[in-house]
């Protein structure tokens, strides 16, 4: 992900004011915040992205088999590739072309595979996050009952998005996909919220 589209992403986000939250919770989100470059023509090209479906109820116990061997599988799959190696083009969110791709690449193709088993599309969402190395990385959220979760391809587990060391910048909307709202949380939170 450029730089250029998180900068825009924290000027918004700095307005926010971040919520505290515990280990095992849902990631707070506040206000709507526009989407990632990248992701409306990524939602044109696949409807599944920004389609809201009718879910059904998941508990944990089916659901967290399924998100840990879907990121393993995934993450095993794919190569790391640029979009401009891919695509040609900066910031191209696709599913990965030739079995390589990068950060948002691994997580579309989590959900995907993710909806096709069935799982609920009002419980994932994609994430744009600073690493633990302050770089740009965009990963996907599973909402369970006992939190929302990281499916990462820098990470063979599925894991609480508190212990992933990241900082949460925004997020798909879980309700209205094709929207985006700030989740200013974690490490750096206070760094980008003014506060």
């Amino acid at each position: 992900m450029q730089a250029s589209t998180v900068l825009a992403i924290l000027a918004a986000a700095m307005l926010a004011v971040p919520s505290q939250s515990i280990a095992g919770s849902p990631l707070p989100a506040s206000r709507s915040i526009g989407a990632p470059i990248g992701f409306p023509s990524a939602c044109t090209r696949y409807p599944w992205l920004c389609r809201n479906t009718a879910s059904h109820e998941i508990s944990d116990d089916e659901a967290m088999p399924l998100l840990q061997q879907v990121n393993r599988s995934v993450n095993a799959r794919v190569t790391p590739a640029t979009d401009m190696s891919t695509a040609g083009k900066p910031e191209y969110w696709s599913l990965p072309i030739n079995g390589r791709g990068d950060c948002e690449d691994y997580a579309l193709l989590k959900l995907k595979t993710l909806l096709d088993a069935g799982f609920p599309s009002n419980k994932l969402a994609m994430s744009v996050v600073i690493d633990r190395g302050g770089g740009n990385h965009v990963v996907l959220l599973a909402r369970l009952k006992s939190g929302d979760y990281v499916l990462d391809n820098l990470a063979s587990r599925v894991v609480p998005w508190s212990s992933t060391g990241y900082t949460f910048l925004a997020s798909q909307n879980f309700d209205n996909k094709s929207a985006w709202k700030v989740t200013l949380a974690g490490p750096r939170a206070r760094q980008f919220s003014g506060t």
